[in-house]
């Protein structure tokens, strides 16, 4: 492990609730970030368009609603996100470290989503799931970088924009809390 990767996880690990498992939400996502040459990179997935899918085509964080099964909302996070990218939340190259506390979705205020952070040793191999259609490794600094303002279903908002890629509604804003909480560590 890198003296930059200890410094991340270090910063991290003081800005994040600690919490995992005692959490009470609906719905859980995952922000993932890793170094790539020293540049920390977060996993963004884009939706299929879907009809029934409030979020159809957008682009997200791995994640989805709680399931009866689940016992916490902890295995809610592990189930999506290998269902929907293959990648396994609980194996030893995955270092969860904390939560960004609860937010609501603005198309569905009634629904309690928890974002949980995670840092990957390595590049995983992504096997997409039927509700995605894409992913794409988006560096934060550029993230940061591209905030803008994106017309998005006749109205303008927040976004960040990066290519083609509009990042804009609950995804933008759980990224944007996460870049601030990190700060100059990324710098």
């Amino acid at each position: 492990m890198t003296l930059h990767k200890c410094n991340i996880l270090r910063v991290l690990s003081k800005k994040l609730e600690s919490d995992l498992e005692g959490q009470d939400a609906d719905a859980a996502v995952v922000l993932l970030v890793r170094l790539d040459d020293d540049a920390l990179k977060t996993l963004l997935v884009k939706r299929v368009e879907n009809t029934i899918d409030p979020w159809s085509g957008d682009m997200a964080l791995p994640g989805g609603k709680r399931a009866p099964q689940d016992r916490s909302i902890l295995q809610t996070v592990v189930r999506e996100t290998t269902e929907e990218t293959g990648i396994d939340l609980l194996d030893p190259h995955c270092h969860l470290l904390g939560t960004l506390g609860v937010f609501r979705s603005t198309r569905r205020p009634e629904l309690k989503v928890i974002p949980f952070i995670g840092m990957l040793d390595k590049e995983p191999s992504i096997a997409l799931g039927d509700e995605l259609e894409s992913y794409i490794w988006i560096g934060v600094n550029e993230l940061t970088k591209s905030h803008g303002v994106a017309e998005i279903e006749g109205r303008c908002v927040p976004a960040f924009i990066v290519g083609k890629n509009v990042i804009w509604g609950l995804t933008f804003r759980i990224l944007e809390r996460f870049t601030r909480r990190l700060g100059s560590c990324t710098a």
